[in-house]
């Protein structure tokens, strides 16, 4: 364990932003879960609906590094192709 007091305060500022980015992705894989729900049980508008929620979070996660850019344009091409072949 770190001993000075700068280390420690680094130390709970990480644990805090851990607990913090661990929230975010729940919510992420949550609202990804849901869509996937949604378009297995053939309810294109409540998939819609979910998508401009689910995109939104996805996009501030990215900017906030939580996610990779490129992960982020992932999980939004495969969500809109699945609604749009469906549609």
């Amino acid at each position: 364990m770190a001993s000075h007091a700068s280390a420690l305060k680094a130390h709970r500022q990480s644990l805090q932003r851990r607990e913090h980015n661990r929230q975010l992705r729940s919510r992420l894989r949550t609202g990804l879960k849901a869509i996937r729900a949604a378009m297995d049980q053939k309810d294109l508008d409540g998939a819609k609906a979910m998508l401009n929620e689910t995109v939104s979070l996805i996009d501030k996660m990215a900017t906030k590094g939580i996610i990779h850019r490129n992960t982020a344009g992932r999980y939004k091409s495969r969500i809109a192709k699945r609604i749009s072949t469906n549609a």
